[in-house]
């Protein structure tokens, strides 16, 4: 009787896998390389996890958590996880958090780059563009750049992408992946310290 009871309560205090959690039908992980080597971006497989902490506040006062448009810019291209994803093994694209650094810190997407909002149009040369006595020269083959930050409240990264354009930064270069990291996370997707 004893031994059952205390099988029960292991199971019940186990992780719930009853059913594989596939990022698509045909696509369970995506590798990316990052500075600290390849991860594995996978959705949580615990069919009873839960959000917890920040994510989970619904009503912040705006400003400064007002919700943002899908297209922050005219020209910006809004996206999804999937795109994000495969813009994360895109040698030609740049994924950008556009969160302040402690944040990036405490977690972000894999393979992702650190560069505030407030720098973004400071630091275009990391871009392909060139300085010039009046701004910036960005011409030729510039790479894309999937541009995120907090989720559909947040206008750090939408700041960034207007503060890119008007510094001379092609905005058909530039995506928009408006559910950023609470979206990333309401997903169960792999979340890493920033480096």
């Amino acid at each position: 009787m004893w031994m059952r009871i205390v099988a029960a309560l292991l199971i019940a205090a186990s992780p719930a896998l009853a059913e594989p959690v596939g990022i698509t039908p045909d696509m369970m992980s995506v590798t990316v390389q990052t500075p600290d080597g390849a991860v594995d971006i996978t959705r949580n497989q615990d069919n009873e996890a839960r959000l917890g902490g920040d994510w989970t506040l619904t009503s912040r006062p705006c400003p400064n958590f007002c919700i943002q448009p899908m297209v922050p810019a005219p020209g910006v291209t809004p996206v999804g996880e999937l795109e994000v994803l495969a813009a994360l093994q895109d040698d030609g694209t740049v994924v950008i958090d556009g969160r302040i650094r402690p944040e990036f810190e405490a977690g972000t997407i894999p393979g992702a780059v650190s560069v505030p909002y407030n720098e973004a149009a400071d630091r275009l040369d990391e871009l392909g563009c060139e300085i010039d006595f009046d701004g910036w020269i960005c011409e030729g083959d510039l790479p894309k750049v999937v541009l995120f930050c907090n989720g559909p409240w947040c206008g750090q990264s939408p700041t960034a992408a207007r503060r890119m354009i008007e510094a001379g930064f092609p905005a058909g270069n530039i995506s928009y992946y408006r559910g950023g990291m609470q979206t990333w996370q309401g997903l169960g997707l792999t979340v890493v310290p920033g480096r």
